[in-house]
């Protein structure tokens, strides 16, 4: 694994269309949200040099869609809900094209019963959120609605969050590990925070599917993440590059590190494409 300079990148990279995907939080943007204008920049030049760009994100489509066209997107796809939707997007149109629907009920029992005080929230099959408690964050990209804990264990899911307030997020992780859970695909965040979504379902399995559909060749895909949840994506793609500041098991997955978020580590990347 090698540390990522501009040079790094043109030395491992010959100048071929490339599918190109990208998360958001802690890569496209700070963990505030906030986008720099040398990422925003490098993102266009590429876009408009063109390499095929995708956003990659664990954040539900309404919104990843805003990220996409900050990013200067007006005609391509998207990964959201950490693979669980698919979507092509033209203009002002956006249509979903793939979704992985599951059965929450099982996996939502087990925490519930274990995790009795966090907050759940359920993506449901329609793109609509409903929660447990009073729970809304920006990843949403829509205003949720408070139902009865066991009106989730109903729903068909594409999604499902648990957010503890109780743990820390070392401690929070040794519980969700500890159950054991089966059926379905999760990762723990930076907080103590949980994404669940079908079996089998990660950035990667989105981005695979989409590949297929585009005639990529594996080899030239390259990826760029900092979570637990582009462990995958960074493996599947032909070359992986970890930000900065992200966990020692992401970049260790990864073919490079970049600098951190803060230090414009996404831009030195993409610039390395021009």
């Amino acid at each position: 694994m090698t540390v990522l300079t501009k040079t790094g990148i043109e030395d491992r990279l010959d100048n071929v269309r490339r599918l190109i995907c990208l998360d958001v939080d802690g890569t496209i943007v700070d963990h505030q949200g906030r986008m720099t204008d040398r990422v925003r920049e490098a993102a266009r030049a590429v876009v408009a040099a063109g390499h095929e760009v995708v956003v990659s994100t664990g954040r539900s489509l309404g919104a990843a869609l805003p990220v996409m066209r900050e990013i200067g997107i007006a005609h391509g796809h998207l990964v959201a809900s950490n693979g669980g939707v698919l979507a092509r997007v033209s203009g002002d149109k956006v249509e979903v094209t793939h979704r992985e629907v599951f059965d929450p009920s099982l996996v939502l029992a087990a925490l519930h019963r274990n995790l009795p005080t966090a907050k759940y929230a359920v993506e449901t099959e329609t793109g609509a959120f409903l929660s447990s408690d009073i729970f809304q964050d920006a990843s949403f990209g829509a205003e949720t609605k408070v139902v009865e804990f066991e009106r989730l264990l109903e729903s068909r899911a594409v999604r499902v969050v648990v957010f503890s307030t109780d743990a820390t997020a070392e401690d929070f992780g040794k519980a969700v590990h500890g159950l054991g859970l089966s059926g379905v695909t999760y990762s723990v965040g930076w907080t103590a925070w949980l994404d669940i979504a079908a079996e089998g379902t990660t950035k990667a399995s989105g981005l695979e599917r989409l590949r297929g559909t585009l005639g990529f060749e594996s080899r030239h895909t390259l990826a760029v993440g900092d979570g637990r949840n582009d462990i995958e994506m960074l493996q599947w793609a032909g070359h992986g590059v970890a930000m900065g500041q992200a966990p020692d098991e992401v970049k260790e997955a990864a073919d490079a590190v970049t600098a951190g978020v803060d230090d414009d580590g996404l831009a030195l990347v993409l610039e390395g494409l021009l």
